[in-house]
């Protein structure tokens, strides 16, 4: 004979509580809702015996209350789904490999995402901008330290008290601070 599942039965053992059916005398070993539609966090219980928790389940109705255009929404497959959805961060390509992780000497792995990030440096400047990075020696992909560290060294590369005087640099200078004055206000290195 075939023994009987106890294990999804809902008993609570040990409960040590009486059924709260009128009248009733048995033990309450079933939790059922004090009242309906209250599920919002812990909540209230009554405790039943096996006959009343039956007779509680068979009157139990989930859509009571609810009108036909609510049903129908409920007992939807698509329910829940309606909802909009975030933007993806990267659309149409995964994100980029994280270049420590591994060494690539074929370059058989990066070629897939220089296109990529090709485009986003040429969204990253404006026309400006990248005049000012090419008079200052800088690629696309530059930051705020690069950017600084390259300034510094221009200015002692071209400034006349370095040159012994000589202020035949003046002009490039000049071009080197208007650069990085530009540079610097950025969007991209802010």
């Amino acid at each position: 004979m075939a023994e009987r599942q106890t294990k999804w039965h809902g008993r609570v053992e040990g409960a040590n509580a009486r059924c709260s059916a009128p009248g009733c005398r048995e033990p309450g070993e079933f939790r059922a809702p004090l009242k309906p539609g209250d599920f919002d966090g812990p909540g209230s219980w009554r405790w039943l015996c096996l006959e009343h928790v039956r007779e509680h389940n068979a009157r139990y109705n989930f859509f009571n209350g609810m009108t036909s255009e609510e049903i129908e929404a409920a007992q939807s497959p698509i329910a829940g789904w309606d909802r909009a959805t975030r933007a993806f961060a990267h659309v149409g390509t995964d994100r980029g490999p994280a270049w420590r992780d591994f060494a690539d000497p074929l370059d058989a792995i990066a070629a897939r995402f220089r296109p990529e990030v090709r485009r986003r440096a040429v969204d990253r400047f404006t026309a400006a901008e990248r005049h000012a990075l090419g008079v200052m020696g800088l690629d696309d992909d530059a930051d705020r330290t690069a950017l600084r560290r390259r300034y510094s060294e221009l200015v002692r590369r071209y400034h006349p008290d370095r040159n012994g005087g000589d202020r035949s640099h003046e002009r490039k200078l000049g071009q080197v601070i208007e650069a990085y004055q530009t540079l610097k206000i950025a969007r991209a290195f802010a």
